[in-house]
């Protein structure tokens, strides 16, 4: 159904890179999320007020619940679409991982209050009514929220949604849960046992999951997670699948929503290349990778000096003796600066995140160790972390 009306209502909808596309499919996922959740909501209000359960009934406010939060990610969707204004130049598309965050928020709260309940469910059992309309109605839930899982998880996956894929999960942890539900009636029915609390509880249990998995996934962008490594591996093949660009570095992956992204790296090219040739190819680079990835691209040029005997001897050498240290060190804006009483070396020096040494330590290591081999050796170090 939601492929049909996408059909309809989204033009264009195979380009899902485009934001206008993207927020299309938010705005219908969200739709059709709030009218399933409001129908689910309705038959299992009336099957658990007829049969007098508080797992199923518990299990009708989880859908109210999911509607509200379809609610607010529509919201989300709309107000992430905004264009850029003077007061945020790269637009609000994080808009989008603040509402999955209040979802999430929402979630956690009908966990609690579910949990809570059970609970004294446990403490002061009653018995179950039963009728195949009630089965009948958690049958449908469970297929409705498996259909819900199914193309909140394949959209989600097309315009690279975290907010859609948390609503996915949330969905497929409904089904199981339901299917908890579905079960204690059964079973009371045909055994008399009350497990009726103990399947509320399982139900919250899920359902607080849920909300932290979903919590996670808009966290994480907001504070700044690593870019995938897949993206990185792109942008190192198109910048370095020209043969003027010896190498990059200090590549930097800013992610202002989804579709809304910024990358900043420095290119290493010949100290002795024509410079308004170099300048012309940084800016192809810069076009091709918007073009292909999506993004906004700057670039800066840093020039190295090729051919040089002792450059290369040295370089050399300070490979050797970070390597010595710990093999995953690497250096970039390597550099010599020859005098008549002694040299001096200039690099930048990349360590991982935890690394044992402090950046001073590091430093005093890495000129001892090169000291020993030459006391002419002046050595200057900036240390740079390692940022994806």
């Amino acid at each position: 159904m939601v492929t049909l009306l996408s059909r309809i209502f989204i033009k264009d909808r195979e380009n899902t890179g485009d934001a206008g596309v993207r927020q299309a499919y938010g705005i219908l996922c969200g739709v059709c999320g709030i009218c399933f959740n409001l129908l689910l909501f309705a038959g299992k209000l009336i099957a658990g007020l007829i049969s007098n359960s508080i797992a199923i009934t518990a299990d009708a406010l989880n859908n109210l619940s999911d509607a509200g939060s379809s609610i607010i990610t529509l919201i989300g969707f709309r107000l992430a679409g905004q264009k850029p204004d003077s007061d945020h130049p790269f637009g609000h598309g994080r808009i989008e991982y603040i509402s999955g965050f209040l979802v999430s928020i929402i979630i956690l709260i009908m966990a609690f209050e579910l949990i809570k309940s059970s609970f004294q469910k446990i403490l002061h059992p009653t018995p179950l009514e039963f009728s195949p309309v009630i089965v009948g109605i958690l049958v449908a839930s469970i297929l409705v929220k498996c259909y819900m899982y199914f193309y909140n998880h394949r959209i989600g996956r097309q315009i690279k949604s975290a907010a859609m894929q948390a609503t996915a999960t949330d969905s497929l942890s409904d089904c199981i849960a339901t299917g908890a539900v579905l079960f204690a009636t059964l079973l009371s029915h045909f055994t008399g046992l009350l497990v009726d609390g103990w399947c509320g509880i399982l139900v919250g249990i899920f359902v607080c999951m849920a909300g932290i998995d979903a919590a996670k996934d808009t966290i994480n962008p907001l504070l700044g997670q690593a870019p995938e490594a897949s993206y990185v591996k792109a942008i190192e093949d198109i910048v370095l699948s020209h043969e003027t660009i010896l190498g990059i570095h200090d590549l930097i992956v800013h992610n202002y929503g989804p579709g809304r992204t910024l990358i900043s790296l420095h290119a290493e090219v010949p100290a002795d290349g024509d410079i308004l040739e170099i300048h012309d190819l940084i800016d192809r680079i810069e076009h091709e990778l918007s073009e292909k990835l999506g993004c906004h691209a700057v670039i800066h040029m840093d020039p190295l000096k090729q051919n040089d005997v002792e450059t290369d001897r040295l370089k050399e050498l300070v490979l050797k003796v970070v390597s010595a240290i710990d093999d995953r060190l690497t250096i970039h804006d390597f550099r010599i600066v020859q005098g008549p009483t002694h040299t001096n070396i200039i690099f930048d020096v990349v360590t991982p995140y935890q690394f044992p040494l402090s950046d001073q330590e590091l430093k005093q290591k890495i000129s001892a160790m090169l000291r020993q081999e030459n006391p002419s050796y002046y050595v200057s170090i900036d240390v740079d972390k390692q940022m994806v």
